[in-house]
């Protein structure tokens, strides 16, 4: 089971600051992030589009794969300084 926690506008889009997915083994994060713009429509995916993700507190590429049991962190843009 994997952790997917929303932050600040993408909660706000998700109605939701984390929920539980069971994902097939080492899915690629970009099938994740389709999986939830699909599942969430437009508004997620409009904040997905320029988010940040951490797997397991470690940002990278948008082409790695979320191990099982990962927790991933979606964080869009933040204002302020």
């Amino acid at each position: 089971m994997n952790t997917v926690r929303y932050f600040a506008a993408a909660a706000a889009a998700a109605g939701c600051d984390e929920e539980k997915l069971d994902l097939p083994a080492d899915l690629p994060l970009t099938a994740l992030v389709e999986q939830l713009s699909f599942r969430y429509g437009p508004k997620l995916s409009l904040v997905l589009a320029s988010s940040s993700f951490l797997i397991d507190g470690v940002a990278g590429s948008r082409e790695r794969s979320v191990p099982a049991g990962a927790t991933v962190d979606v964080l869009p843009p933040f204002a302020g300084g």
